[in-house]
Protein backbone atom coordinates (compact mmCIF):
# COMPACT_ATOMS: atom_id res chain seq x y z
CA UNK A 1 0.00 0.00 0.00
CA UNK A 2 1.97 3.17 -1.16
CA UNK A 3 1.06 6.30 1.25
CA UNK A 4 2.10 9.51 0.85
CA UNK A 5 2.33 12.55 3.55
CA UNK A 6 -1.02 14.18 1.39
CA UNK A 7 -3.70 14.98 3.27
CA UNK A 8 -7.23 13.46 1.02
CA UNK A 9 -9.65 13.80 3.61
CA UNK A 10 -9.73 15.54 7.10
CA UNK A 11 -12.46 15.91 9.78
CA UNK A 12 -11.82 19.20 11.80
CA UNK A 13 -14.69 19.06 15.01
CA UNK A 14 -17.28 18.02 13.24
CA UNK A 15 -20.31 17.33 14.83
CA UNK A 16 -23.62 16.75 13.20
CA UNK A 17 -26.93 16.52 15.12
CA UNK A 18 -30.39 16.01 14.12
CA UNK A 19 -33.34 17.27 16.29
CA UNK A 20 -30.92 17.85 19.49
CA UNK A 21 -29.63 14.11 19.07
CA UNK A 22 -25.68 13.77 18.00
CA UNK A 23 -25.29 11.85 15.27
CA UNK A 24 -21.26 12.01 15.01
CA UNK A 25 -19.87 14.37 17.89
CA UNK A 26 -16.57 16.56 17.74
CA UNK A 27 -14.88 14.06 15.04
CA UNK A 28 -11.33 15.17 14.66
CA UNK A 29 -9.12 12.86 12.18
CA UNK A 30 -7.06 12.66 8.69
CA UNK A 31 -6.97 9.96 5.87
CA UNK A 32 -3.70 10.41 3.58
CA UNK A 33 -3.93 9.83 0.14
CA UNK A 34 -3.37 5.83 -0.86
CA UNK A 35 -4.93 4.82 3.16
CA UNK A 36 -7.85 2.37 3.60
CA UNK A 37 -9.18 3.52 7.11
CA UNK A 38 -11.83 1.25 8.07
CA UNK A 39 -14.46 2.98 10.34
CA UNK A 40 -15.51 0.49 12.56
CA UNK A 41 -18.39 0.55 15.01
CA UNK A 42 -22.07 -1.20 15.81
CA UNK A 43 -25.10 0.00 14.19
CA UNK A 44 -26.00 3.60 15.29
CA UNK A 45 -22.63 4.25 15.80
CA UNK A 46 -21.92 7.22 13.47
CA UNK A 47 -20.26 5.51 10.35
CA UNK A 48 -22.56 6.02 8.02
CA UNK A 49 -23.18 9.72 9.10
CA UNK A 50 -19.58 10.29 8.91
CA UNK A 51 -19.73 8.74 4.94
CA UNK A 52 -22.52 11.27 4.05
CA UNK A 53 -20.56 14.43 5.54
CA UNK A 54 -17.51 13.32 3.64
CA UNK A 55 -19.71 13.50 0.67
CA UNK A 56 -21.64 16.36 1.48
CA UNK A 57 -24.90 14.55 1.41
CA UNK A 58 -25.16 16.03 4.92
CA UNK A 59 -23.56 19.81 5.89
CA UNK A 60 -22.04 19.62 9.56
CA UNK A 61 -23.80 21.73 12.46
CA UNK A 62 -20.44 22.31 12.96
CA UNK A 63 -16.90 22.11 12.14
CA UNK A 64 -15.32 21.79 8.79
CA UNK A 65 -14.59 18.52 6.52
CA UNK A 66 -11.90 18.92 4.12
CA UNK A 67 -11.65 16.78 0.73
CA UNK A 68 -8.56 17.32 -1.03
CA UNK A 69 -8.30 20.73 1.07
CA UNK A 70 -11.19 22.30 0.52
CA UNK A 71 -14.10 23.01 2.67
CA UNK A 72 -16.71 20.60 1.41
CA UNK A 73 -19.58 23.47 1.91
CA UNK A 74 -16.73 24.88 -0.84
CA UNK A 75 -17.02 22.31 -3.48
CA UNK A 76 -19.80 22.60 -6.30
CA UNK A 77 -21.21 19.13 -4.72
CA UNK A 78 -21.52 17.21 -8.04
CA UNK A 79 -18.12 17.90 -9.00
CA UNK A 80 -17.46 16.52 -5.04
CA UNK A 81 -19.31 13.54 -5.80
CA UNK A 82 -17.30 12.74 -9.12
CA UNK A 83 -13.98 13.32 -7.09
CA UNK A 84 -15.66 10.45 -5.01
CA UNK A 85 -16.83 6.62 -5.92
CA UNK A 86 -19.63 5.45 -3.97
CA UNK A 87 -20.19 1.70 -3.12
CA UNK A 88 -22.97 0.80 -0.73
CA UNK A 89 -23.81 -2.51 0.23
CA UNK A 90 -27.42 -2.60 -2.25
CA UNK A 91 -25.21 -1.39 -4.98
CA UNK A 92 -28.40 0.49 -6.85
CA UNK A 93 -27.36 -0.30 -10.43
CA UNK A 94 -30.04 1.19 -12.55
CA UNK A 95 -32.14 -2.20 -13.44
CA UNK A 96 -32.90 -0.93 -17.37
CA UNK A 97 -29.21 -0.24 -17.61
CA UNK A 98 -26.94 -2.72 -19.52
CA UNK A 99 -23.57 -3.60 -17.15
CA UNK A 100 -22.04 -1.36 -19.86
CA UNK A 101 -24.17 1.09 -19.55
CA UNK A 102 -24.26 1.42 -15.61
CA UNK A 103 -20.47 1.67 -15.61
CA UNK A 104 -20.08 4.29 -18.23
CA UNK A 105 -23.22 6.25 -16.49
CA UNK A 106 -20.65 9.36 -14.83
CA UNK A 107 -18.25 8.79 -17.91
CA UNK A 108 -21.11 9.97 -19.78
CA UNK A 109 -22.32 12.30 -17.85
CA UNK A 110 -18.70 13.76 -18.10
CA UNK A 111 -18.92 14.15 -21.34
CA UNK A 112 -16.49 11.49 -22.36
CA UNK A 113 -16.51 10.11 -26.18
CA UNK A 114 -18.12 7.05 -27.15
CA UNK A 115 -15.10 4.80 -27.78
CA UNK A 116 -13.00 6.15 -25.03
CA UNK A 117 -16.58 4.96 -22.69
CA UNK A 118 -16.47 1.98 -24.14
CA UNK A 119 -12.41 1.64 -23.44
CA UNK A 120 -12.77 1.48 -20.23
CA UNK A 121 -15.77 -0.10 -19.24
CA UNK A 122 -13.57 -3.07 -20.85
CA UNK A 123 -10.75 -1.95 -19.24
CA UNK A 124 -12.69 -2.01 -15.85
CA UNK A 125 -14.90 -5.31 -16.00
CA UNK A 126 -11.66 -7.09 -16.24
CA UNK A 127 -10.21 -5.26 -13.43
CA UNK A 128 -13.04 -6.71 -11.78
CA UNK A 129 -12.67 -10.60 -13.18
CA UNK A 130 -16.01 -9.76 -15.35
CA UNK A 131 -15.13 -10.95 -18.86
CA UNK A 132 -16.70 -8.02 -21.11
CA UNK A 133 -17.99 -10.62 -23.99
CA UNK A 134 -19.86 -12.27 -21.25
CA UNK A 135 -21.12 -9.57 -18.80
CA UNK A 136 -21.52 -6.18 -20.68
CA UNK A 137 -24.93 -6.74 -22.13
CA UNK A 138 -26.13 -8.24 -19.25
CA UNK A 139 -28.78 -6.55 -17.03
CA UNK A 140 -28.30 -6.72 -13.07
CA UNK A 141 -31.17 -9.04 -13.00
CA UNK A 142 -29.30 -11.39 -14.97
CA UNK A 143 -26.16 -11.36 -12.37
CA UNK A 144 -25.55 -12.87 -8.90
CA UNK A 145 -25.18 -11.30 -5.54
CA UNK A 146 -21.24 -10.78 -6.03
CA UNK A 147 -21.14 -10.11 -9.52
CA UNK A 148 -23.44 -6.98 -9.15
CA UNK A 149 -21.02 -6.11 -6.27
CA UNK A 150 -18.35 -6.32 -8.63
CA UNK A 151 -19.78 -3.85 -11.12
CA UNK A 152 -21.05 -1.29 -8.12
CA UNK A 153 -17.24 -1.21 -8.31
CA UNK A 154 -16.19 -1.08 -11.11
CA UNK A 155 -18.82 1.59 -11.39
CA UNK A 156 -17.25 4.09 -8.49
CA UNK A 157 -13.75 3.38 -10.68
CA UNK A 158 -15.22 4.49 -13.79
CA UNK A 159 -14.20 8.27 -13.63
CA UNK A 160 -10.74 7.15 -12.31
CA UNK A 161 -11.88 9.29 -8.69
CA UNK A 162 -9.09 9.48 -6.27
CA UNK A 163 -11.17 8.68 -3.21
CA UNK A 164 -13.66 5.68 -2.28
CA UNK A 165 -16.26 5.36 0.40
CA UNK A 166 -17.63 2.04 0.49
CA UNK A 167 -20.18 1.33 2.93
CA UNK A 168 -20.64 -2.53 3.93
CA UNK A 169 -20.46 -2.92 0.38
CA UNK A 170 -20.11 -7.02 0.54
CA UNK A 171 -22.14 -7.08 3.70
CA UNK A 172 -24.51 -8.93 1.87
CA UNK A 173 -23.29 -11.56 0.50
CA UNK A 174 -22.61 -15.47 1.83
CA UNK A 175 -19.70 -15.72 3.90
CA UNK A 176 -17.30 -17.07 0.45
CA UNK A 177 -18.44 -14.38 -1.80
CA UNK A 178 -17.66 -11.82 1.09
CA UNK A 179 -14.23 -13.32 1.73
CA UNK A 180 -13.41 -13.39 -1.93
CA UNK A 181 -14.49 -9.93 -3.01
CA UNK A 182 -12.53 -8.32 0.31
CA UNK A 183 -9.32 -10.27 -0.95
CA UNK A 184 -10.32 -9.05 -4.60
CA UNK A 185 -10.44 -5.58 -3.29
CA UNK A 186 -7.63 -5.19 -1.49
CA UNK A 187 -5.70 -6.16 -4.40
CA UNK A 188 -6.99 -3.95 -6.34
CA UNK A 189 -6.76 -0.88 -3.55
CA UNK A 190 -2.98 -1.60 -3.61
CA UNK A 191 -2.48 -2.22 -7.55
CA UNK A 192 -4.63 1.28 -8.17
CA UNK A 193 -3.82 3.06 -4.90
CA UNK A 194 -7.07 4.81 -4.18
CA UNK A 195 -7.94 6.62 -0.81
CA UNK A 196 -10.69 4.45 0.87
CA UNK A 197 -12.98 4.99 3.81
CA UNK A 198 -14.35 1.59 4.18
CA UNK A 199 -17.44 1.26 6.72
CA UNK A 200 -17.99 -2.08 8.25
CA UNK A 201 -19.32 -3.62 11.88
CA UNK A 202 -17.19 -6.41 10.76
CA UNK A 203 -13.75 -6.93 12.73
CA UNK A 204 -12.41 -9.78 10.70
CA UNK A 205 -12.53 -6.84 7.48
CA UNK A 206 -11.34 -4.61 9.08
CA UNK A 207 -8.31 -6.30 9.83
CA UNK A 208 -7.79 -7.77 6.21
CA UNK A 209 -8.42 -4.36 4.66
CA UNK A 210 -7.15 -1.37 7.28
CA UNK A 211 -4.50 0.54 7.02
CA UNK A 212 -6.05 2.32 10.29
CA UNK A 213 -8.93 1.41 12.01
CA UNK A 214 -11.24 4.14 13.63
CA UNK A 215 -13.80 2.77 16.12
CA UNK A 216 -16.98 4.76 16.57
CA UNK A 217 -19.32 4.69 19.16
CA UNK A 218 -22.08 6.94 20.03
CA UNK A 219 -21.14 9.02 17.15
CA UNK A 220 -17.12 9.49 18.79
CA UNK A 221 -14.30 8.26 17.41
CA UNK A 222 -13.02 6.47 20.25
CA UNK A 223 -9.89 4.68 19.19
CA UNK A 224 -7.56 5.31 15.71
CA UNK A 225 -4.77 3.05 15.04
CA UNK A 226 -2.82 0.47 12.96
CA UNK A 227 -4.16 -3.18 13.54
CA UNK A 228 -1.33 -3.69 14.99
CA UNK A 229 -2.08 -1.32 17.73
CA UNK A 230 -5.65 -1.78 17.70
CA UNK A 231 -5.03 -5.59 18.86
CA UNK A 232 -3.15 -3.58 21.78
CA UNK A 233 -6.37 -1.67 22.82
CA UNK A 234 -7.81 -1.29 26.20
CA UNK A 235 -10.78 0.82 25.69
CA UNK A 236 -13.76 -1.83 26.48
CA UNK A 237 -15.75 -1.49 23.08
CA UNK A 238 -12.54 -1.82 21.28
CA UNK A 239 -11.93 -5.32 23.64
CA UNK A 240 -15.75 -5.94 22.68
CA UNK A 241 -14.68 -6.41 19.14
CA UNK A 242 -11.32 -8.20 19.56
CA UNK A 243 -13.15 -10.82 21.58
CA UNK A 244 -15.56 -10.98 18.42
CA UNK A 245 -12.24 -11.47 16.48
CA UNK A 246 -10.87 -14.12 18.42
CA UNK A 247 -14.12 -16.35 18.65
CA UNK A 248 -14.52 -16.38 14.94
CA UNK A 249 -10.99 -17.81 14.57
CA UNK A 250 -11.62 -20.35 17.02
CA UNK A 251 -15.00 -21.61 15.03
Amino acid sequence: MSLNNEVAVECLDVTYRLNRRHLVDKLNFKVLEGEVLVLLGRSGSGKTTTMKLINNLLTPSSGEVLVMGKPTTQWNPIQLRRKIGYVIQEIGLFPHFTVEQNVGLVPKLEGWEGDRIKSRVRQLLELVNLDPQHFAKRYPHQLSGGQRQRVGVARALAADPPILLMDEPFGALDPITRLELQREFGQLQQQLGKTVIFVTHGIQEAFLLASRIGLMQDGRLIELASPDNFLKSHHPEARAFLECLQVARFE
